[in-house]
């Protein structure tokens, strides 16, 4: 159940029939809504309709305002409408129905705040997407959890959503991958190998790597040219260390169900077959490039390349596919891979990024616009801020060139998954975020993590208590017996789930729900100490059976929709703390 939905179909309805008695022809009402007032005290729901409208009937908003009004003032479901401001209608509902909102609740249990939005729409989400080089670091968390939260927040929307890695498993940076792993396999049969060369990835997570070759292979490798042993310990390692990556990502909660590999694209003839369509539609050419903004270095040509008419789709410059030597470039494989998305039948594409990665934006869009073809295919990227680390106060400095920083797998051992995905997704992806260790564990109301998981903590306590006492949560239930202003505050927020649900999904914000969830935490937690000071609104009244069975369904209702808002953002809910 949506009930704002539900009343903006009213709103729409009763603009159809001021538009038929007034002979208009009927507008756009894409842009008309129905939300919760800012101030509680203007009513349950406000439209904007006579403001977004006014000029298709040929009225001042306020006369329009009006005539809905006293359309709207017919519905049985409506007791009282305002105008406020310049045409801003307000609408007061009927007592009976927030009861109806929490009987809904409770009978869609962990489907509440679900939709059809989607529609069944393909989606693509790739996100993370690090090179196969190292285990992944903390500064990879952010872009995994944004993605793997908005992943689950389009599936609860009705989106057929396919999460993806996409592995950078060919090109010069695996063959790095591949010298330094060769020389801890030297180490592993004994050798001393002294520093690791300027270049060569340092990390001893690559120890494991040698030791595997040194048992599997033995001396052997040692006498052969690195022409032989580098595709061998090249496709070690890049096993190796995609198998670290998934561990560490199923220790986020993370699973993705497709791993693209790039390399692949190349052994099939993709990329190659890529170029040859592109050929075919006159979107390749002969041509050379303006030299780079800024200071341009020692070692640019201005050559001839093979390009691609990006521009001609909304890019800054075209792109090379070729480079001097005849090899493809790392744009070539994007070109294929982005081909290969609109085989399989995607009609959306988005690309969680880094914002360092702001670069790839227009490329990325004007990829989908060329290979789409006569397909409607959406390219859609988002970027995320990076994370700045502390440690109570204390910044935490890394330096992945000397292989000096905080994995992936040190946060989740140190705070905890849950404690790790909600506050990664407590600020918009696009801002920047503080992240301290010492706080974020802090067990106080300046927590947020903590401040949602003891809320739906504290109703689980009092269900498990009230169960001792021998009390059930009311199976027919009398939500009219709820008059208190607090209690009708806190079942206006949760009627209010499934459209911050939907909003969230369109925006492609799941911070929405993390905010969401502080705020109904935020007037639970009022609730409860309201029943401190007045013992009538506790949860258990021994003496009103009716009234306590009523409540502990109330919070069976509050604790589903605690529990339905934190599996979207892949966090647990906790039942005791």
């Amino acid at each position: 159940m949506n009930l704002f939905a539900e009343f903006l179909q009213v709103v729409r309805e009763a603009v159809t029939t001021a538009a038929a008695t007034q002979g208009v022809t009927l507008p756009d009402l894409s842009k008309v809504t129905a939300e919760p007032p800012r101030d509680p005290s203007h009513g349950d729901i406000s439209t904007n309709a006579a403001m977004v409208l006014y000029k298709a009937f040929g009225v001042p908003p306020k006369a329009l305002a009006e005539t809905l009004s006293a359309l709207l003032r017919m519905q049985k479901n409506v007791a009282a409408v305002d105008i406020a401001g310049p045409g801003f209608i307000n609408i007061k509902l009927q007592a009976d129905q927030w009861p109806r909102v929490l009987q809904a609740i409770l009978a869609e249990g962990g489907r509440y705040g679900g939709s059809t939005l989607g529609g069944g729409k393909k989606v693509n989400v790739e996100y993370v997407s690090a090179n196969p080089t190292g285990p992944l670091h903390v500064g990879h968390v952010r872009g995994a959890v944004f993605g793997d939260a908005l992943a689950e927040l389009l599936t609860t929307c009705g989106y057929q959503v396919t999460r993806e890695y996409y592995i950078n498993d060919a090109g010069a940076q695996v063959d790095v991958l591949a010298r330094s792993a060769y020389l801890r396999y030297l180490e592993a049969l004994g050798e001393t190998i002294g520093d690791i060369p300027a270049g060569l990835y340092p990390g001893d997570y690559l120890n494991p790597v040698g030791q595997a070759l040194a048992q599997e292979f033995g001396p052997a490798l040692k006498d052969m040219p690195e022409v032989e042993w580098l595709p061998i310990v090249r496709s070690k390692a890049i096993t190796m260390m995609m198998a670290l990556i998934r561990d560490d990502l199923a220790a986020l909660n993370i699973k993705q169900e497709v791993f693209a590999s790039e390399k692949e694209l190349h052994e099939t003839g993709e990329v190659k077959d890529t170029i040859a369509e592109l050929r075919a539609r006159d979107l390749v050419y002969q041509g050379t490039l303006p030299p780079p903004k800024g200071e341009v270095p020692e070692d640019w040509e201005d050559r001839e390349q093979t390009l691609f008419r990006t521009t001609g789709f909304g890019d800054d410059i075209d792109r090379p596919l070729l480079k001097s030597d005849g090899s493809y470039t790392y744009f070539a494989s994007d070109v294929a891979y982005s081909r290969n998305k609109i085989q399989r039948g995607f009609n959306e594409l988005i690309y969680i990024l880094g914002a360092d990665h702001g670069g790839y934006v227009k490329r990325l869009e004007a990829l989908g616009a060329a290979l789409a073809g006569d397909r409607e295919v959406d390219v859609i990227v988002r970027l995320c801020q990076l994370v700045k680390l502390y440690r109570a106060g204390e910044p935490v400095r890394m330096s992945k060139r000397a292989g000096e920083y905080v994995t992936l797998r040190d946060a989740v051992d140190e705070v905890g998954p849950d404690v790790l995905r909600f506050m990664m997704l407590f600020r918009k992806n696009e801002a920047p975020l503080d992240f301290d260790f010492a706080k974020v564990t802090e067990q106080s109301k300046d927590n947020p993590v903590f401040y949602v998981q003891y809320a739906h903590a504290r109703t689980c306590s009092v269900l498990r208590n009230a169960a001792e006492e021998g009390f059930v949560p009311a199976e027919t239930h009398s939500f009219d017996l709820l008059s208190d202003e607090a209690e009708l505050g806190l079942a206006r927020r949760l009627a209010e789930f499934p459209r911050i649900v939907e909003a969230a999904a369109l925006a492609h914000e799941p911070h929405r729900i993390a905010f969401y969830l502080f705020d109904l935490a935020g007037d639970f937690h009022a609730l409860w100490n309201k029943g401190k000071d007045s013992p009538h609104l506790r949860f258990i009244l021994k003496e009103d059976v009716n009234l306590t069975q009523t409540r502990l369904a109330f919070l069976v209702a509050i604790r589903y929709v605690l529990a339905n808002g934190l599996r979207i953002l892949g966090v647990r809910p906790a039942e005791e703390m």
